[in-house]
């Protein structure tokens, strides 16, 4: 029997075990229509995948949810009211029970845990100052309801990033939530902290929290979720159980068309490039603290893959050669020259690129536009004094929008208002248009869709035919053994072994990864 309550406008407001429900949801950026009519049903403790490529309109129909963008048509009903909500902010959605953990956790690492759970809602003493025994004492039971083992009186940054969103997770649970927004909480964690999480998640199922799983990666929707909502450009495709929905379809609800995403693009061989001219050589290299001294010789025309579990120090022997973090031993040759390089504006001089793994940090400038993203590289290399003319910006840009199928308004968007998927094919363009010779690609298809990611990889090796060098960093084995000619196994700071392109297999990788002398 359905629990129908009537909206004031003759529409139905919830069904029963119902807890959120969106309707018809419409929003427009300047030159872009982001939601058309989008629906969404989430049940009391279901979990639910928000699906669709980079683009397709997951953030927007988030944020009108949580009150950040004003949507200019559609209804939302949430348990408890009778009539459609609006939230103001995120503040406000919060206190109607709708809670936001996003992939950037966004707490205060130099306060302590207890400090975080209970920020803006303390525990006060009867002369109103903050009453930290009584703050301890809750989040340590909240800890102990919720099984993490943490001290609560530590400051958060002393925690593994795995940890630090369970602590997110923990206070938007503490603050009552019927509905837990989960947006790519898994981009940066390894296969045991995405189960921790996934306990914790199917833990707050049982206690009836809906949760939306914002999230690309397939074998974890399967694994954990209930249902699956689909969208492809602004549009709902489908709202599906888990059960009525193979990988398959999955992936063609989300692409509009069939696409095979297992398939190889890598021709059966691509030949021996060892015979080609030795581009990057590098002899005992290290940092101190992050990269234990290494070997690495890459050939022109080659892809290196960089394999290991998070922290193993894939993402700081890349640093170590391009500079980022200058190399304290060693020596490095550069088409067979000795070279010094001490930042990466010299590794840049000598035709080096580095696509950095955190985009957000190291990669986009959020208050420039697309065109002014695109130049920086080009820019710092010609020097500030000598300014890039604006029609050549124009030329640039464009091209690299044509050549990447970047969807952005116009070269004048600002990079912020762009999906994930579209800011790193700008940070890639960036790259593409200083011509480099070697180009260092650190997760650069993290926190994207199937299809974009696909289009990367094709790219990377496009940039191999044409001679270019690359180093390719992913955490998943079976992208690298689509796009890498060799592999580079680390472990614990230490690179232990070489994988040649022969014996390259899911297994042969996984095993080096784990343990034992290549």
């Amino acid at each position: 029997m359905k629990n129908e309550v009537d909206n004031g406008k003759g529409g139905i407001a919830l069904e029963a075990g119902v807890v959120l429900k969106m309707q018809g949801i419409c929003m427009t950026f300047p030159g872009v229509k982001a939601l058309e009519g989008v629906d969404l049903t989430l049940k009391k403790g279901e979990i639910r995948a928000l699906m669709g490529e980079n683009g397709a309109g997951k953030s927007t129909l988030i944020k009108c949810l949580t009150g950040v963008n004003k949507f200019e048509a559609g209804e939302i009903y949430l348990e408890g009211f009778d009539h459609p909500i609006v939230n103001k902010d995120t503040m406000d959605a919060q206190k109607k029970g709708i809670s936001t953990v996003y992939q950037e956790v966004n707490l205060c690492p130099n306060l302590s845990v207890a400090e975080n759970l209970y920020i803006g809602r303390e525990p006060l003493t009867k002369l109103g100052t903050v009453n930290r025994k009584a703050m301890n004492r809750q989040a340590a039971a909240l800890m102990k309801q919720l099984e993490l083992d943490v001290d609560v009186t530590r400051n958060l940054e002393e925690y593994s990033l795995a940890l630090q969103q369970m602590i997110a997770i923990a206070r938007a649970v503490d603050m009552d939530c019927k509905v837990l927004i989960l947006d790519e909480p898994t981009s940066s964690l390894d296969d045991r902290e995405v189960e921790k999480l996934f306990t914790m998640m199917r833990r707050l199922k049982e206690k009836g929290v809906g949760i939306i799983f914002v999230t690309h990666f397939l074998e974890q929707v399967y694994a954990v979720c209930d249902g699956i909502t689909v969208l492809r450009n602004g549009q709902l495709v489908g709202e599906y159980e888990i059960a009525d929905l193979p990988r398959v379809k999955l992936v063609a609800a989300m692409m509009g068309k069939d696409f095979d995403d297992l398939a190889s693009i890598k021709p059966e061989s691509t030949g021996d490039k060892r015979k080609e001219p030795m581009v990057i050589e590098a002899r005992g290299l290290s940092h101190a603290g992050t990269i234990k001294p290494f070997d690495l010789d890459i050939h022109k025309g080659e892809v290196i893959g960089l394999t290991g579990l998070l922290g193993s120090g894939r993402s700081e022997l890349a640093r170590a050669i391009y500079g980022a973090d200058r190399a304290q031993t060693g020596t490095l040759k550069v088409k067979g020259k000795e070279v010094k390089v001490k930042n990466p504006i010299d590794a840049m001089h000598l035709g080096m690129g580095l696509l950095p793994d955190d985009r957000k940090a190291e990669g986009i400038v959020a208050d420039l536009s697309v065109r002014e993203n695109i130049i920086l590289a080009i820019q710092a290399k010609q020097g500030i004094l000598k300014k890039i003319p604006m029609a050549k910006q124009c030329e640039i840009a464009d091209k690299y929008i044509d050549l990447l199928q970047i969807k952005c308004a116009s070269r004048e968007t600002l990079i912020k208002q762009l999906s994930g998927g579209n800011q790193q094919k700008v940070i890639l363009a960036r790259w593409l248009a200083t011509n480099p010779d070697f180009l260092i690609l650190d997760e650069p298809t993290r926190g994207i869709d199937i299809g974009t990611k696909t289009e990367i990889q094709k790219l990377v090796l496009k940039l191999a035919d044409e001679g270019k060098s690359l180093i390719f960093i992913s955490s998943e084995i079976e992208e690298m053994l689509r796009t890498c000619n060799r592999m580079a196994v680390l472990r614990d700071g230490q690179k232990v072994g070489e994988i040649d392109e022969a014996d390259m297999n899911q297994m042969n990788v996984m095993k080096a990864i784990a343990g034992g002398e290549q």
